[in-house]
């Protein structure tokens, strides 16, 4: 990507900060839920962790990094709603009589999307110091799961644009986020460690980029982090959010013909 591309990807993710900051109440409401995750589900099966193979002295040790994944990817699953806000208000076409890069108008919104999560993680992982947890992998462990969350966020931002594009409906956005955002968060080790899974949700969960995030990040705070495992799961999550970056930026192109 070129300098002035880098320059309007950053212009076009600064108009999409600015309605994160002026509504300040926004970003209360989306760490209700997380907090809901944490500190019910957290007392309800604290003594889940008895059953072996979590890893972890808590339950809210184990519960900490599921919660940032799931955050992450329920926030980002929506991003699509606002490419749709930008084509029927007219601002997206508006836009496309400019020469601003074109891969510039849909990153902006994924790096935007990014930027929140980061700040979404790091506020949730604190919660969960107050709530009791123990991080052994200390700031590099919560670094490596603030970056997984990043990335998956990525996968599902850019995945959403793609959507908002094609579809060009909210109905069919929301049919499908609702969809798949169950499925996905309870065929992973969100809740449960694997080895009390079954065996054909393990099998499942091998091949879920929610899971690959929550095992990366797990295991480089945990106290003896296995970084192949890490570099493999965060190497898969870097290789799927570029795919889905460049088919967001490709969809894009196809929706400028039509208009």
């Amino acid at each position: 990507m070129s300098t002035a591309a880098v320059a309007q990807t950053w212009y076009m993710t600064q108009r999409q900060l600015m309605v994160f900051v002026r509504q300040p109440a926004y970003a209360i409401i989306t760490l209700i839920q997380p907090v809901i995750w944490l500190f019910l589900f957290g007392s309800l099966f604290r003594k889940v962790v008895e059953l072996g193979g979590f890893g972890t002295g808590t339950y809210l040790d184990y519960l900490v990094p599921g919660v940032v994944v799931m955050s992450a990817l329920s926030s980002n699953m929506w991003a699509g709603m606002a490419t749709l806000d930008e084509i029927q208000r007219g601002t997206l076409d508006r836009f496309l009589t400019t020469p601003v890069s074109r891969a510039a108008l849909m990153n902006g919104n994924v790096v935007n999307n990014g930027l929140v999560t980061a700040l979404q993680s790091v506020v949730i992982v604190l919660l969960g110091l107050l709530g009791g947890a123990d991080y052994p992998g200390g700031v590099g462990g919560i670094a490596v799961l603030v970056l997984a969350s990043v990335l998956l966020g990525t996968v599902f931002g850019a995945l959403s644009n793609a959507l908002g594009m094609l579809v060009r409906e909210r109905e069919s956005i929301i049919g499908i986020n609702t969809f798949l955002l169950l499925p996905l968060t309870f065929l992973s080790s969100a809740f449960m460690a694997p080895s009390q899974m079954p065996g054909w949700m393990r099998h499942i969960a091998d091949f879920n980029p929610l899971d690959w995030a929550m095992v990366a990040g797990r295991s480089a705070m945990s106290d003896h982090p296995d970084w192949g495992d890490v570099l493999l799961r965060g190497g898969g999550l870097l290789a799927l959010a570029a795919a889905a970056v460049w088919l967001s930026i490709r969809t894009f192109r196809s929706y400028q013909r039509s208009v």
